[in-house]
């Protein structure tokens, strides 16, 4: 069975510790990296082989620039934004408008990851 990869770069830890765990717990799925620095997050992608990338921006509201560095040189990368300090969201993917979200799941998360159908925006 092929596993989902994904790549995370989330703050603070906790939030980072927590979407890992709930990563590692799925059969499917795996955490292939995880980086700190956005910098080194566009060499992550470089030398792996993701199909998700999970991060938390560094601004809010206002897609992060290194999002569209990433679907630029990988267009087949689903990017999950969480926020820090809210449940909102945003999913971005190649020639699809931003989804943003005010309240996201972990059951949401999983589903979208997988390739699911994705929850109504907000």
């Amino acid at each position: 069975m092929t596993k989902i990869k994904i790549l995370l770069s989330s703050r603070p830890k906790l939030l980072s510790d927590v979407i890992r765990d709930l990563i590692e717990r799925q059969p499917d799925m795996e955490v292939i990296g995880e980086v700190r620095d956005p910098m080194q997050l566009l060499i992550a992608t470089q030398n792996t082989v993701a199909d998700a990338v999970i991060i938390t921006p560094l601004k809010l509201n206002g897609e992060p620039r290194i999002c569209r560095k990433l679907l630029t040189e990988h267009p087949y990368l689903m990017i999950l934004t969480l926020q820090a300090d809210t449940d909102a969201a945003t999913i971005y993917r190649l020639k699809f408008p931003p989804l943003h979200f005010q309240t996201l799941s972990s059951r949401i998360i999983l589903n979208v990851l997988r390739g699911g159908s994705l929850p109504a925006a907000s």
